[in-house]
């Protein structure tokens, strides 16, 4: 049978999603939690692999088993051969023809960001930080340069792997609470950095080093060095895939209501 899990993890002290010879990444950590309770070799494929330090609400992998056990059983038992910063929150068992990857009709993100003069402490690791103020309706103005369907080159980092920069942005929102603000950010699917990228872009819009419409220049540019540096991770969210909803599978996790 073929099953769906929704993981969540800290990536603070790990060197990605994807498997490395350190052994030292989520799917390292997860294949080995699943060989462990299976007691056989695990291989598992997820919707979207995260960067070293970039964290997930709901990534969605799916695996292959002879197995036959209750789905139940794949979360508790599979959770006790994981770390604390790792823990799968569901499970379902799904058609054979679902991909975690190929079947995502859209991929969602969110990077939360403390605007402060004094950097994050007890949030180390877990917000990105402005030092300047920002102006948020500076960079709500610039949001629609991005909507759509557009060649996203300028915020496409060198080593991605992706066969086209052509990417289509459904959805952006900014909100703010007190100190935190929050980005939120839903596409068909990302290059490799392009959120972090995007974010350094929309920071210095914010903080009055370039107009909004500057936005569209950068895009137009289709050059890496047209955009502001990449972003910190530290405040990326993986929150999760989209899938139709004959899958049966959950939209989010208990960990949303936890995010700023």
């Amino acid at each position: 049978m073929r099953i769906a899990l929704g993981i969540s993890y800290n990536g603070s002290g790990y060197e990605g999603w994807q498997s490395q010879l350190s052994g030292n990444t989520v799917q390292d950590r997860v294949e080995l939690a699943l060989s462990r309770f299976a007691a056989q070799p695990v291989r598992t494929m997820c919707a979207g692999r995260t960067d070293a330090g970039v964290h997930a609400l709901m990534q969605v992998v799916h695996f292959d088993t002879p197995l036959q056990r209750e789905t139940s059983s794949w979360v508790r038992g599979t959770n006790t051969f994981l770390p604390p910063d790792i823990a799968v929150q569901w499970a379902r068992q799904v058609p054979d023809e679902f991909h975690s990857r190929g079947s995502a009709i859209a991929r969602r993100y969110a990077y939360v960001l403390l605007e402060s003069q004094v950097r994050p402490s007890v949030e180390a690791a877990r917000v990105g930080w402005a030092y300047r103020p920002l102006d948020g309706a500076a960079m709500r103005q610039a949001l629609p340069f991005l909507l759509g369907e557009h060649d996203f080159s300028s915020f496409r980092a060198a080593q991605c792997q992706a066969k086209s920069p052509v990417k289509t942005i459904n959805r952006i929102e900014i909100s703010q609470r007190a100190a935190y603000w929050r980005f939120e950010f839903e596409a068909n699917a990302f290059l490799h950095h392009m959120i972090r990228n995007i974010m350094g872009c929309l920071v210095a819009i914010g903080q009055g080093k370039h107009p909004p419409a500057w936005l569209a220049q950068v895009i137009a540019a289709r050059s890496r060095d047209a955009a502001a540096p990449t972003f910190s991770p530290d405040g990326l969210y993986f929150l999760g895939p989209l899938y139709e909803e004959g899958y049966g599978l959950p939209a989010r996790t208990a960990a949303y209501d936890w995010m700023p």
